[in-house]
Parts: C-alpha cells; structure tokens; sequence
C-alpha cells in the first residue's frame, strides 16, 4: 500500500471511529453544538456522524478519495464553531479541562492539512 493510500485510510479510520462515537456517546457532543443552529442538538450530532462516516467511506475508496478528501477538509473548518464553544462552556473547569478545550483549536488546522495532502495525492 502506497504512503498515500496509508495517510487516506489513517483519516478515515479517525474519521470513522469519530462517527461511531457520535452515536455510541451523543451527549458529548449535543453539548458542543452552538445554540445559534436550528433543530435540536441531537440531530446536529446525529447528522456530523453520519458525515463523518461517508466522509471516511469516500476516503477509503480511490475513485471517490480526492472529493472525499476536499469535504473531509470543509468538513473540519466547518465543525470549529463547536470546538470554540466547547473552549467557552469549559473556561470554569478545571485547568487540565480547559487545556484539552483550547488544545482542541489549532488542531483543526493539521486536520485541515491532512485532508488536503490526501486530495492532492491522490490526483
């Protein structure tokens, strides 16, 4: 298997167990969705896992990798909102609490990176 290849199915397996967990511990994640969105924050978290789960099935297959890759990269700026007010709602916990939320911010930006390599490699 190519580096390439190897790097696209890393993302989707993240990608994947990301998904799964929406559904196996959805509280967590009801809790990070912003209030300013319509509907209930269930089916918020529902529908990013859902997303998250065909993002990692485009992932893994190599004629749909290269779009997959481009919505996985949307796809993570796109959910920043939540990990900003996760960093907001956690700013009275304790400071290991707090350290996890606004650790999570720049993460985004290697996840970003990451899903963009994985559409340019495989072009």
């Amino acid at each position: 298997m190519s580096r390439s290849a190897r790097s696209a199915f890393l993302l989707a397996g993240l990608l994947a167990s990301a998904g799964v967990a929406h559904f196996v511990s959805p509280k967590q994640f009801d809790a990070t969705v912003p209030e300013s969105l319509p509907g209930s924050p269930r089916t918020w978290t529902k529908a990013s896992g859902v997303a998250e789960l065909a993002l990692a099935v485009g992932l893994v297959l190599p004629a749909t990798r290269k779009a997959s890759a481009r919505a996985t990269a949307l796809f993570f700026a796109g959910v920043f909102p939540a990990n900003v007010k996760m960093a907001y709602d956690w700013r009275g916990r304790s400071p290991k609490a707090q350290a996890i939320a606004y650790g999570r911010l720049p993460l985004q930006i290697p996840l970003i990176l990451w899903a963009r390599s994985v559409g340019r490699a495989d072009s």
